[in-house]
Parts: C-alpha cells; sequence; structure tokens
C-alpha cells in the first residue's frame, strides 16, 4: 500500500503539536490526507463521516476525553480495527493502564523538547505508515 492512501485522524487541542505534526509528516515526505479534530466530539463526527485508517490521539481533550474516545472506538465493530496511536503529556500511570486495557496500539508520551517532539513524530510516522502493514489494502 502506498502511504499517501492511509487517512489519518489527528486528535490535538494544542495548536502548537498540531502543527508540530503536520511539519513532521511533510518533512518525511508523508504525503498522507491528515484531518485534525479538536477535540473530542469533533473526533466522534469525523469518524461518522469519514473513513480513516490510522488515529493519533491526545488525550487531554475538552468536551469528550482520549480516554473516552478510545473506548468508543474500540468497542464499535465498524471502528475497532482502526490502529489508535495515543501521543499525550499524560504521565498519569492510568491513563497508560486504562488506554491499554481498552485496546491502544501504541501509548506515546509527548516530548517536551519541540525538536525531539518532532523526531517522535517522524518515527511515529514512518513506522505506522511505511513499515507496518494494514488489513485490505
Amino acid at each position: 500500500m502506498k502511504t499517501g492512501n492511509i487517512q489519518i485522524l489527528l486528535v490535538e487541542d494544542n495548536p502548537d503539536d498540531v502543527e508540530l505534526t503536520l511539519d513532521a509528516f511533510r518533512d518525511n515526505h508523508l504525503v498522507n490526507r491528515i484531518i485534525v479534530a479538536r477535540d473530542g466530539e469533533e473526533a466522534l463526527e469525523v469518524l461518522e463521516k469519514e473513513k480513516v485508517d490510522m488515529i493519533l490521539l491526545d488525550l487531554k481533550l475538552p468536551k469528550i476525553g482520549g480516554v473516552e474516545i478510545l473506548r468508543r472506538v474500540k468497542s464499535n465493530s465498524a471502528l475497532k480495527r482502526i490502529p489508535v496511536i495515543v501521543l499525550t503529556s499524560s504521565r498519569e500511570e492510568k491513563d497508560l493502564v486504562e488506554s491499554y486495557q481498552l485496546g491502544v496500539n501504541s501509548y506515546i508520551l509527548k516530548p517536551v523538547d519541540f525538536e525531539k517532539f518532532r523526531e517522535t513524530v517522524s518515527q511515529i510516522g514512518l513506522y505506522w505508515l511505511l513499515l507496518n502493514e494494514y488489513p485490505g489494502k
């Protein structure tokens, strides 16, 4: 599968993190369509209307939190196979444990340093978009 065919939902309320994420994807020539949802409610609306192949999910979101988004995605038969990568600043053990109990595919802490953040997002993109295999693609 060509990586440009994978549609990504980025669920992130911090505009700086959105820009850094988009820049990291562009810098690595990962030309996927990225839909940005700035809160949990918007993320659920996107998931109802759009075909999404991968979700990058912050946990600390307005309106509906990331853990609840994860719970709804993984309990929905039409959505549960979508890989969900939590990219969060939450260092709370309960968030980590609950995310894995709900079926998250990966849990990554956001680095505080901008350059390390970009590098982390680049590594996520390279792994999930170039190395990982998707069923039916």
